[in-house]
């Protein structure tokens, strides 16, 4: 189905939110506050599918830090009493008590089963200068019916997120060779180990784990646990670079303290040893050994054969379907470039999270905005408080109030997070008192503690 061409002012029409997730409700309850109509569009059957397929894992922050103050807004006159501020949600919990009954409040505003396809000005494609900026968005859906469909918007704030697409195995950012082969062994997410069916697929069996952050400290966790009630079960770690204290993160520092908690129960994991870890290894290739997997470094190191691999090496944010507009991206991170510098692990190693809004967030193509983790790009360091301040000041400049758009109103903690895939990412670096991430001996043992349910962004 094609709609007609549109000739409303701009004023009067709605403008289109790409996802239901955490963020996108947000900018939708944010619009509504300022008088604007917003219409958020989600591929998935519900709000938060990308959150709902980590339901299992529990994140960073509080739910004190993880409602919207605008979204909180709209939900109250519902009876809605948000959960108590000092716990941890799950993702699950996070979807079901709060996201699920925020959509339910935006109602028709939130259409799902619809997947953007493209975004482009109204008869104008990419190259085109003339009277560019005061043609209306065209947005392009296809159905969960498989119907098309044309809308028409005075503005797009992307907020779809970066879980479609997580990073490959390979340490050049290309699938490693033999990877697609391998599919059928190869995971992307933390397993949920309550799940039956996963929880045989890892029980009594080798898995290697690559990823150096808190999804990756989490999965060892939980394999390392798995131990205690399936002997024979065993994680080998596969780092790009080497160990050091700072690789655990801000431990007792972290102003996040789950996240905190988190790194140092990785620590201890490492101290205690249940499991090999090999550092400085980056995967060229995946060969098959019987029907089981063999690593192969670009080094020509390789692996002992496991059954398993999960890879964690974080996600990056799909454009395909903003290729015909023009926006301004940071070369390396795919982040706005006045963002860009800020969130940079190639220089940020254990620094702060900086607050930023509609000026870090703007592009050549006027009135189209990436948010949440799209914003970021390839960096890992997003909170979602940073998007909640994201999409406030946005729909401040929506509606005109550039005061209120410039304006900073979260103070951040500080992350204690650190390093990168750059500086950060050499196997023969050598400590300094900057904490970055340093040289470890090649071979490590890791065993579990208390394991913490904690990873994710947010």
């Amino acid at each position: 189905m094609t709609a007609p061409i549109n000739h409303e002012p701009a004023t009067t029409l709605p403008t289109v939110v790409i996802g239901a997730g955490p963020i996108g409700l947000a900018a939708a309850a944010h619009l509504v506050g300022r008088g604007i109509e917003p219409l958020v569009l989600e591929a998935g059957r519900e709000a938060g599918s990308a959150v709902r397929e980590w339901s299992h894992v529990r994140l960073f922050s509080t739910w004190a830090e993880v409602v919207d103050p605008a979204a909180e807004k709209l939900l109250a006159p519902t009876g809605w009493v948000r959960p108590d501020g000092a716990t941890y949600p799950t993702g699950g919990d996070w979807a079901e008590r709060y996201l699920r009954p925020l959509a339910d409040v935006l109602g028709d505003r939130v259409r799902f089963g619809a997947t953007v396809t493209g975004v482009s000005r109204q008869g104008r494609d990419r190259v085109v200068d003339a009277d560019r900026d005061r043609q209306p968005f065209t947005v392009h859906v296809q159905n969960a019916d498989g119907s098309e469909q044309r809308i028409v918007a005075r503005a797009v704030v992307d907020a779809s997120g970066t879980w479609s697409t997580p990073g490959p195995i390979g340490g050049d950012g290309l699938p490693a060779l033999g990877e697609r082969a391998a599919a059928a062994r190869i995971s992307y997410r933390v397993p949920d180990l309550n799940d039956p069916s996963v929880r045989a697929r890892y029980a009594g069996r080798r898995t290697a784990v690559i990823g150096s952050g808190a999804s990756a400290f989490t999965a060892l966790a939980y394999l390392a646990d798995l131990t205690k009630e399936a002997p024979g079960t065993h994680a080998t770690w596969i780092l790009r670079r080497g160990i050091s204290g700072s690789t655990f993160g801000g431990g007792e520092a972290d102003q996040l303290p789950a996240r905190g908690a988190l790194g140092l129960a990785a620590k201890a994991a490492v101290d205690e040893g249940h499991a090999d870890a090999v550092t400085g290894f980056r995967t060229d290739a995946v060969e098959r050994s019987g029907d089981r997997l063999v690593l192969v470094a670009e080094d020509g190191r390789r692996l002992d054969p496991v059954d398993e691999v999960i890879v964690l090496t974080g996600f990056r944010p799909d454009l395909s379907f903003l290729n015909e507009l023009r926006l301004g991206l940071d070369e390396r991170l795919q982040a706005p470039v006045e963002l860009a510098p800020l969130i940079d692990p190639n220089v940020h190693s254990c620094g702060t999270v900086y607050p930023h809004g509609v000026g870090e967030l703007s592009h050549p193509e006027q009135d189209v905005y990436l948010v949440g983790m799209k914003s970021y790009g390839r960096a890992p360091t997003f909170l979602a408080m940073t998007g909640y301040e994201q999409v406030r000041s946005i729909a401040a400049s929506l509606a005109g109030d550039q005061e209120a758009a410039e304006r900073v109103e979260l103070t951040l903690p500080e992350t204690g997070v650190c390093g990168g895939a750059g500086l950060f990412d050499e196997p023969e670096a050598t400590p300094s008192e900057g904490g970055g991430c340093c040289a470890a001996p090649s071979t490590l043992q890791i065993g579990t503690g208390a394991p913490a349910a904690t990873s994710g962004g947010c």
